[in-house]
Parts: structure tokens; C-alpha cells; sequence
């Protein structure tokens, strides 16, 4: 393949014109039309980092490439409504592998009418995927916040902390058989659906309080439960009372922590790339949050103590590191 034969491959995927465009691909830079502030954020997907080809169908990758990054829209209260896309191609990536690759990635951006704008290719040793996205607040433009919380507050999920953290280990050990047993965590790590919809009903709710606070887990509860309490403002000093009992638990994230002698409940905790939503609102909105979003569960309640317990013990763990000795795939 050469550069023309990717870029008309892409052509057959993605359309180049759209609403939230001036301009579209083609040009030195593509044109964004808009009339409301806009959420704007990046992503790298990379290769033996964030996946493996051993086990992820070329659809799947472009998939979650794009979901990651459609998620951080999720967790502003945004819808998305384009993308950039930055490819870095090795050597033994085709044409068969590049459309189906496209393909994954096309039919979830269609799902969310979410257009591509352009972007760049290279020659790389590692297959290397970058996507910077945009999307506007669906609550007139006004994008939900990490911080702002109180203590007192109630704190709130949605989706299925601790999933993919068990498809990864599964996948790990067992490749892609391992989805004949464990077929929910295998599709949370290789297909994770972002909870558009539900941050949108979250962000639109009428007559709260006060707007709630809200992110996606990626590292997992326990290193990004800390970032929603401090938002931007360092000197923050709020903890939070977790409460999560068995019945909160997905049961193959139940079942593969028994199997494993680890504690069920320290999986929920420390999963990354759940790209669950993480909230909190005060305590009198929590009901109309709830009937408004059905999925949603209480988790806790923030507080003025600078530290994390669960179920009354305290709680330490510090979660996932992108940079620490070892982390890899999630």
C-alpha cells in the first residue's frame, strides 16, 4: 500500500462533508462550525500499551480507538461531532487488515453521527493511534465538570466497573478463547460502548441543585474517584464513604475474583478502561438522577476526611499507572 491506496480506503469509510464542518478533508486543516463552546480531547492507542493484536480483531481496535475518546465526551455531558485520526502503519499492516480496522471504527462513528475531519499518516514499528475528538454540551453547550463536589454529596456509576479489568487478565492468559467463558469482560476490554445517552439525560436533568460532577473511568475508581474530588483545584481536601456490596458486582467479576483468591470488591475498585461514568451530585438530586437514568447506582457519599474507605475500612490501593514497571494492555 502507499499513502493514495490508505487514503482512498478511508474515503470508502468516511464521508468528508457534515453539519459541524465548514471544511472538510483535503485541505491543510478541516473547518469546524460551531455556535456553543466546544469539549476537545486526545487519545493515543497503542500497540503491546493499550492493546495486542494477538487477541483484538482489526474492527475491534478501530472500535475502541474511537470509543476511549468518545467516552471523554460522555463524561462533559457532550455529544461528539468529529474526529481527528493520526495512523502509525508497520511494515506487515494490509489492505484486508486497514478496511476492516476502518470499518469498526466507521460503524460507531455513524452510531454517534460523529464525522471525520482528517488527520495523518506514517511509516512506524508499532501500529500507533492517535485521535483528538470534539463534541458540544448537550445542556446548551454548558460541559459537566470534574470537581465542584461537596462534602455530603452523593457519588454515583454507571456501567460496570471491574469488567474489562477481567477481560484483560483472561484475554491475557487465554487469548481469544477466552471469551467462550467469560464473554461480558472480553467484550467490555475489546468493544467498550460509551454511555453517551446516559451523560446527556445526565447533564439535560432539570431543576438540580447544582450541576453534578462527572468523568469516565479509565484507571479505575480508586485513582479516578481522587481527580473528580479535586477537579482543577489542588488544595482540595475531600475523601469519600464507599459503599459497595456484592449485588453491585457484574457476576464473571464476581466469579473470576473468587476463582482467583482476590477480594471481589477490590476488582470493582481497581479496573481501568471501564469507561464507566464516575459522579457526584448533591444528595437531593440523586433521586431524579436515578429515574432519569436507570443504570445508575449510588456509590457513596462525599466527605471532609481526605481519604477513601469502603464499606467502612479504609482503602489504599492506588489503581492504574500508565507509567509504572509492568502496566501494560489497560
Amino acid at each position: 500500500m502507499n499513502e493514495d491506496d490508505i487514503l482512498a480506503d478511508l474515503a470508502r469509510h468516511f464521508p468528508d462533508s457534515h453539519a459541524s464542518l465548514l471544511l472538510g478533508r483535503g485541505d491543510d486543516a478541516a473547518v469546524v462550525a460551531s455556535d456553543t463552546p466546544l469539549c476537545v480531547s486526545s487519545d493515543l492507542f497503542l500497540e503491546d500499551v493499550h492493546f495486542r493484536r494477538d487477541y483484538f480483531h482489526p474492527a475491534e481496535i478501530g472500535h475502541k480507538a474511537l470509543a476511549v475518546n468518545i467516552s471523554d465526551m460522555a463524561a462533559c455531558g457532550a455529544r461528539p461531532l468529529g474526529f481527528s485520526l493520526c495512523l502509525g502503519l508497520p511494515p506487515d499492516v494490509g489492505s484486508g487488515w486497514l478496511d476492516d480496522f476502518f470499518s469498526g471504527m466507521a460503524a460507531l462513528a455513524r452510531r454517534h453521527d460523529c464525522v471525520l475531519s482528517g488527520g495523518d499518516l506514517s511509516a512506524c514499528a508499532r501500529l500507533c493511534i492517535a485521535v483528538t475528538i470534539w463534541g458540544a454540551g448537550a445542556n446548551r453547550g454548558v460541559p459537566l465538570l470534574r470537581g465542584g463536589c461537596k462534602p455530603g454529596d452523593a457519588l454515583f456509576v454507571v456501567g460496570q466497573p471491574g469488567l474489562a479489568r477481567v477481560g484483560l487478565r483472561v484475554l491475557e492468559t487465554s487469548g481469544r478463547g477466552a471469551a467462550t467463558l467469560w464473554p461480558d469482560s472480553c467484550a467490555a476490554h475489546l468493544k467498550p460502548l460509551p454511555l453517551v445517552e446516559e451523560a446527556v439525560r445526565i447533564a439535560c436533568l432539570p431543576g438540580v441543585v447544582r450541576p453534578p460532577s462527572l468523568m469516565d473511568v479509565s484507571d479505575g475508581i480508586a485513582r479516578d474517584l481522587p481527580r473528580l474530588l479535586q477537579g482543577r483545584e489542588a488544595t482540595r481536601s475531600l475523601g469519600a464513604a464507599l459503599c459497595v456490596g456484592e449485588n453491585d458486582l457484574h457476576e464473571e467479576t464476581r466469579c473470576f475474583a473468587v476463582e482467583q483468591g482476590l477480594d471481589p470488591v477490590g476488582e470493582y475498585l481497581l479496573g481501568g478502561e471501564d469507561y464507566a461514568l464516575l459522579g457526584a451530585c448533591a444528595r437531593e438530586d440523586l433521586a431524579a438522577l436515578r429515574k432519569a437514568v436507570p443504570r445508575l447506582r449510588p456509590l457513596g457519599v462525599v466527605t471532609d476526611k481526605a481519604e477513601i474507605t469502603i464499606n467502612g475500612i479504609p482503602f489504599t490501593a492506588a489503581g492504574f499507572d500508565h507509567f509504572a514497571p509492568g502496566e501494560v494492555c489497560g
